[in-house]
């Protein structure tokens, strides 16, 4: 069962808002390797896609635990 503050706003300690910058980052480079060695096309953009929903997950991943309590901690792993 998720936890019931699951759908709540929850805004992010300073140290996940770190965390976060951090982990975009990554993403981000990554995302731009992809771009400069596979051709444009339809298997790149759903690539690019989905490394854009993966950033989106890892913020919430960041916040929450996998019930969607938040994590009392400041993004450290339990």
């Amino acid at each position: 069962m998720l936890h019931h503050s699951t759908y709540d706003y929850l805004k992010p300690t300073k140290t996940q808002v770190r965390t976060m910058k951090s982990l975009r980052q990554a993403a981000k480079e990554y995302s731009d390797a992809v771009e400069a060695n596979l051709p444009k096309g339809p298997d790149r953009t759903y690539i690019l896609r989905r490394l854009r929903e993966l950033v989106m997950w890892t913020n919430v991943a960041v916040t929450r635990k996998s019930d969607g309590a938040p994590r009392a901690n400041g993004g450290d792993v339990d």
